[in-house]
């Protein structure tokens, strides 16, 4: 149920399209080793995307943060979920078109870049782009919610409900969706993951043939790439620990697992069917008894990872059950 790679991800794959927050960076600093880790990736060859569903930030604001990390990355290495929007309404209105932005400066100039028109909610446009943006007024939203319901066509740059903010965690662009798509009673189009065209974008921008989702959310990151029908890699430096690893159905499975940017560079192999039941993978044994978890063994930590998964998805997909986890801790670095 994970996949095995022979060579090291950063040569198996020609491009790693990289979620941000929780894979890249935390809040305002780098994940501990993932500058060193890209840039070993890089120097390998492998072409980095830096692929974000929020909408707010313009790519040369996006780049300059990474920069500022130790990140190498220019403007055109960054693709937002306002950019697939904004392609979304060229693809069906043509270069030219005027679009109704409500959201910050990233939906404004994604739309301009793209050859759009960007009008405000009181002018005449051919479809509405919405994205998250602090200071969107009351009557902005209002307006665009009338104008939704009486038939203007609606891409949505996202639809996640929450988002990491300075001060906790932050409703984001989700609620705004749910808002207006309960006052319509229409279903926008959406752009971002887990929707398939920031995905399809990141490639048309960047290039590569043989693309590698990153990321490290199992709703977002990982089931857009199974939609988009590319492998992925979850990294566990962000949201998913071991509850929501274990409990994940199978839409929401990656190929591989690791516990940092480290799994780029080195091979992956799949836990294997043990004598006697079980799983074992790099001095590891992971069981289900009596609907719990047990681990036993020595090894390496991503191994541990990788045959624990394993293990707790085949319980989950004989008994609808995911598996019970008391005693289990996930060994040090």
């Amino acid at each position: 149920m994970l996949g095995s790679s022979d060579e090291v991800l950063c040569r198996a794959y020609d491009l790693a399209m990289l979620d941000l927050d929780g894979v890249v960076y935390v809040g305002g600093d780098a994940v501990p080793g993932a500058p060193a880790h890209l840039a070993s990736a890089r120097a390998a060859g492998m072409r980095l995307a830096f692929v974000t569903n929020n909408a707010s930030r313009t790519p040369r604001v996006v780049a300059e943060h990474l920069r500022e990390l130790g990140v190498e990355a220019g403007e055109d290495d960054v693709v937002t979920s306002a950019q697939a929007a904004a392609r979304l309404v060229v693809d069906r209105f043509g270069g030219g078109a005027r679009v109704v932005c409500v959201g910050a400066d990233g939906v404004r100039d994604a739309a301009h870049a793209a050859g759009l028109v960007p009008v405000g909610v009181e002018d005449e446009g051919v479809a509405v782009i919405t994205g998250y943006g602090p200071d969107v007024r009351w009557s902005e939203l209002m307006r665009a919610a009338v104008r939704i319901r009486d038939g203007l066509p609606w891409v949505a740059s996202n639809t996640d409900l929450t988002f990491p903010a300075s001060f906790g965690v932050a409703p984001g662009h989700g609620v705004q969706v749910d808002m207006l798509r309960r006052f319509t009673g229409v279903e926008p189009t959406v752009a971002g993951k887990p929707a398939r065209p920031l995905l399809d974008e990141t490639v048309r921008r960047v290039g590569g043939r043989r693309p590698l989702m990153v990321g490290d959310r199992l709703d977002t990151d990982i089931e857009g790439a199974r939609r988009a029908d590319i492998d992925s890699l979850l990294v566990l430096t962000g949201v998913t620990g071991l509850a929501e690893l274990v409990a994940a159905s199978a839409g929401l499975r990656p190929t591989y697992l690791a516990p940092d940017l480290a799994g780029l560079l080195e091979a992956q192999a799949a836990p294997a069917t043990a004598e006697g039941g079980g799983f074992v993978h790099g001095g590891w044994h992971a069981v289900v008894s009596g609907g719990a978890l047990r681990v036993t063994g020595t090894g390496e930590r991503a191994d541990w990872w990788r045959v624990v998964a394993v293990a707790a998805w085949d319980h989950l997909d004989r008994s609808g059950e995911p598996v019970g986890l008391s005693g289990v801790e996930a060994p040090a670095r």
